[in-house]
């Protein structure tokens, strides 16, 4: 029996588009948008422990271990399983996202974690048990555990796998963390945009719909505007999420490699600014039973 997992990946996922068609009685908002898995993420190493503990071993600056997603997916987990008390583990990252990024990284990372630690501790849960598990911890989650690219609805948990484009993609981090509270909360976000139909992305692909809180973002935060008419000059630049980071979809990798050089050539140094793949599953969904 494996008593340690490495390199295990939690990806960087995209909302090609983000739409709020309306609110619950709740507070919620009702979303429909399109996630996109990429090949660039964090990555995780576990180690099993049978005394119950769970430790996360990597400090991660203003995250305390006991308020960390990852740390919260193992505990959830650990007391989901009957005769789990003595279910322990350490866990380290290579934290790769920025938090506040939009990209999905709190929610990769706990997913990555769900999934690892099943198949470590042997606890056998399948893939529908692990999603009700995730959404516990956030909207995002059961989409990572879901494990392909999907055209989501409700709150985020509804999900459909959809074929999206086989492209490239650079990302640019503008150096600022946005608080999805403060996104949501405000007056001026478009709540009322007409539902649309998963057969209607399927025709359009990556220049489909808008993100809705794109325009609230980009007035609570002047980076993101930038970088969005900056990478503008490009293609179809758009915020993913509730930002920070902005993409933007290019069909070759040569072109993205162009577009990272005159990135460079500008000298900013708030900006970073990377290339990814396209990926169409998860890359731990071999660890998933159906």
């Amino acid at each position: 029996m494996a008593s340690t997992l490495n390199n295990c990946p939690a990806p960087a996922k995209l909302n090609l588009f983000l739409h709020v068609t309306g609110r619950r009685p709740d507070g919620y908002h009702l979303l429909q948008t399109v996630f996109q898995l990429l090949d660039h993420g964090d990555a995780l190493h576990f180690e099993r422990r049978d005394d119950g503990v769970i430790r996360r071993t990597t400090p991660i600056a203003g995250v305390p271990e006991e308020s960390d997603l990852i740390v919260r997916a193992a505990q959830l987990l650990k007391s989901a399983v009957q005769d789990g008390a003595h279910l322990g583990a350490e866990i380290a990252i290579d934290k790769r996202l920025p938090m506040g990024g939009g990209l999905g990284g709190g929610s990769s990372d706990a997913a990555t974690t769900l999934i690892a630690l099943n198949h470590l501790w042997q606890t056998g849960l399948d893939r529908a048990e692990l999603m009700d598990l995730g959404l516990k911890l956030g909207a995002d989650v059961p989409f990572f555990i879901f494990g392909n690219n999907a055209f989501a609805e409700g709150v985020g948990e509804a999900l459909q796998q959809v074929t999206t484009p086989d492209c490239w993609y650079v990302v640019i981090e503008p150096g600022v963390f946005v608080p999805t509270a403060a996104i949501f909360s405000d007056s001026d976000l478009t709540r009322n945009t007409k539902p649309v139909r998963i057969t209607d992305f399927s025709k359009a692909n990556t220049c489909f719909g808008k993100n809705d809180l794109q325009v609230v973002a980009t007035k609570l935060f002047p980076p993101i505007a930038e970088a969005i008419e900056w990478l503008r000059q490009y293609g179809d630049a758009r915020m993913t999420g509730s930002g920070a980071c902005v993409f933007c979809p290019f069909e070759h990798e040569h072109q993205a490699d162009a577009v990272l050089a005159a990135m460079r050539e500008t000298g900013r140094t708030d900006w970073k600014a990377w290339k990814a793949k396209a990926i169409e599953r998860h890359p731990l969904s071999h660890l998933l039973m159906s």
